[in-house]
């Protein structure tokens, strides 16, 4: 186990202890979050550069639009739904 030690200011330190934010389970969920937050901005990132090297056009709000609602469909259907 790691002990990390910090320092916040007054404010944020005592509105983070009154919502219950500075015990190790709630950090340790925070960073857990923020991690998987960086992880996936990453991977859009190089998503989009991989997409832009390849030349591929972009898409329009209404492609995209048809595009997620296929797949909404297609989950639903397979989910035994409508």
């Amino acid at each position: 186990m790691t002990k990390i030690q910090i320092e916040l200011s007054d404010e944020p330190a005592r509105a983070a202890r009154d919502a219950g934010l500075l015990t190790s389970k709630a950090l340790e969920q925070l960073l857990a979050d923020a991690i998987r937050r960086r992880q996936a901005a990453d991977a859009l990132l190089a998503t989009a550069e991989r997409v832009a090297q390849a030349g591929i056009e972009a898409m329009s709000i209404q492609e995209i639009d048809r595009e997620v609602k296929a797949v909404r469909a297609e989950r639903r259907r397979r989910a035994g739904g409508c």
